[in-house]
């Protein structure tokens, strides 16, 4: 299956030396790679950057991810690059398997994918040594690319963009003498199901402000043991749209390997209700 070539290059760059980052960021401090590309958790980044790079340096992450639920699968594929730990690139490609949707309602397609390239920016902070938070904002624009089904349902473009806002600190010895990781954030967004079923909708086609957030606990320097909560909006007038969270165990053996697996509650999505389900990331980091 195609989507899944990214996993080679991913673990070809974990079994590699680190060539550009030094040793000066925490394990885990890097984060793992949002659905969209962006560093930081599973369905929300936080305000670090990819990677490991300080400043003068070159960090960056390639990752591949799979969300498989009781009637849909998600596959995405992706790379961040960043620099002097000021600023990150990243572009994610996903496909979203329509599975009993598309069999139920004979549709015209049984898959959507879309293309996202991200820009994410510290402003101000640091997510450990300094005493305010790290702060970032970010942009994403992104692109529909089977939009016939999205268009049937009521989307009213195939293209967007969006911006975010977000916060993180980790509070060394903060919960009970483990280190805790603390993230919130804000989006304008008019994405429907992260863009999958386009982009504003015949109930609403306007962006929204929406909440996002995540805590996490890092139980050993490795180990981390967290939530995830995003907001979402709720344009199609056809079936509503849940608010997504998950439950997720992070391992972090080196800095050029990470693993996510998380329970993830998705509520209803596309008409079908209890889309419940596991999600599973792997990252190589430099």
């Amino acid at each position: 299956m195609r989507i899944f070539r990214p996993w080679i290059a991913v673990l070809l760059l974990c079994g590699a030396p680190p060539a550009l980052a030094e040793q000066g960021r925490l394990l885990a401090t890097g984060g793992a790679s949002s659905l969209e590309g962006a560093a930081g958790g599973g369905i929300t980044p936080w305000a670090v950057l990819a990677g490991y790079g300080e400043q003068g340096e070159w960090g960056g992450q390639v990752f591949a991810t799979r969300v498989e639920t009781a009637d849909y699968r998600l596959d995405v594929a992706g790379l961040a690059v960043a620099y002097d730990n000021r600023i990150e690139l990243s572009f994610a490609r996903q496909r979203f398997d329509l599975g009993t949707l598309a069999r139920q309602l004979a549709l015209p397609d049984d898959s959507l994918s879309q293309d996202i390239l991200g820009l994410k920016l510290r402003l101000f902070g640091d997510l450990v040594y300094d005493r305010l938070p790290q702060v970032s904002l970010g942009l994403q624009h992104k692109r529909q690319k089977d939009f016939r089904v999205p268009g049937l349902v009521g989307a009213q473009r195939d293209e967007d963009s969006e911006a975010y806002l977000s916060a993180s600190r980790l509070v060394l010895g903060g919960a009970f003498g483990y280190n805790l990781l603390l993230n919130g954030g804000l989006r304008y967004s008019r994405a429907n199901e992260l863009g999958l079923l386009g982009f504003g909708g015949d109930r609403r086609d306007r962006h929204s402000l929406l909440k996002e957030g995540s805590l996490a606990v890092l139980f050993d320097p490795r180990w981390a043991v967290g939530v995830e909560y995003r907001e979402k909006p709720d344009n199609l007038s056809f079936a509503g749209e849940s608010d997504w969270a998950d439950l997720f165990v992070g391992y972090f053996p080196n800095k050029q390997l990470s693993l996510v697996l998380a329970y993830a509650k998705l509520g209803e999505i596309a008409g079908l209700d209890h889309q419940d389900g596991v999600y599973l990331s792997l990252q190589g980091s430099f």
